[in-house]
């Protein structure tokens, strides 16, 4: 996120000035989780941090001997 959760709900909740370690907290649950992201289908997979290394070796490894074909160009580019 761009701001932290307390800056957040400072600028939501901004008449509000009571209880906002609780409003941040609910907002953390809510919205700074990445577990919210995968659910709704918008990343692939959370990886542990203690798995970061092992998962990206791993997928590196898949992709060591991966060849993409370079189509010709139709057209060039010329300059305008």
């Amino acid at each position: 996120a761009v701001m932290g959760a307390r800056g957040a709900v400072e600028i939501i909740f901004r008449g509000d000035g009571e209880n906002v370690e609780e409003k941040a907290a609910e907002y953390v649950e809510r919205f700074a989780n990445p577990m919210v992201a995968a659910q709704r289908g918008y990343i692939d997979d959370v990886i542990e941090p203690r798995d970061t290394r092992r998962v990206v070796c791993d997928d590196l490894r898949l992709l060591r001997d991966k060849r993409m074909d370079v189509l010709p160009r139709k057209h060039s580019n010329i300059p305008l």
